[in-house]
């Protein structure tokens, strides 16, 4: 039974949603604020975090800017229908993804329930036909190894969540080939969920700074304005 951390300041959405969640299977623990759950989480992680971005004491920016330090468990962001701003600035900051406030509660199960697969093929719970599919890639500098969820470039590691490790899989498993933002939606989101290029933008721009973060001079994905992304081996 998979555990999910619920942290948000309105004690409606946190009695709904939980009620939700657990008729689904899973097991709920609620936060009122950012800082009550990050004493938790100092304890125990959950398997998953759903953060309301604005919070009292510790908001969920913060709250995800620590949780980066120590860990990359999938977290989604709740947001209002304004934030555009709090959204991007969350998926650079680490956040996989988001859902607008007012939500349907079946599209976040079907999130929540999307990224927890991810994780736990990527934590190697896999059968022979995944082992098969995980072998290492290597091109040029990038080392990548599915089943330990592992990157590196240039020998250093690099340190991804679920869907920029999935993102840059795919574009590295052919390079050359242009993958275009809705193929790439389709490699990193379950196919009833919904997202705009947005999204894929800031997951693609996210993952290019941490790669630059060990290598300035890293360019090996490619934007191709109006189709997609690529990758070029260096």
């Amino acid at each position: 039974m998979s555990k999910i951390a619920l942290v948000d300041d309105d004690r409606n959405i946190l009695t709904s949603v939980s009620m939700t969640l657990e008729a689904e299977g899973f097991e709920v623990e609620t936060y009122s604020d950012g800082q009550q759950a990050f004493d938790a989480f100092s304890k125990k992680l959950p398997d998953m975090a759903v953060l309301d971005i604005k919070m009292p004491r510790m908001d969920g920016m913060d709250l995800l800017q620590r949780l980066r330090q120590k860990s990359q468990m999938p977290v989604i962001f709740l947001t209002s229908k304004d934030d555009e701003i709090d959204e991007v600035l969350g998926l650079r900051m680490g956040a996989d993804d988001y859902v607008k406030k007012p939500f349907s509660q079946r599209l976040l199960v079907e999130r929540i329930r999307a990224l927890l697969r991810r994780q736990d093929a990527l934590d190697g719970n896999v059968t022979p036909a995944d082992a098969e599919e995980g072998k290492m890639i290597e091109r040029g500098e990038l080392r990548m190894d599915p089943l330990r969820h592992a990157v590196s470039w240039k020998g250093r590691d690099v340190s991804l969540t679920v869907t920029e490790f999935l993102l840059l899989q795919a574009l590295a498993q052919r390079p050359g080939f242009v993958k275009s933002r809705d193929q790439l939606m389709d490699v990193a989101y379950d196919d009833q969920v919904y997202v705009d290029d947005r999204t894929i933008d800031s997951h693609i721009k996210r993952l290019r700074k941490k790669l630059r973060q060990v290598d300035a001079e890293f360019s090996a994905i490619e934007t191709l304005y109006g189709i997609g992304y690529r990758y070029n081996e260096e």
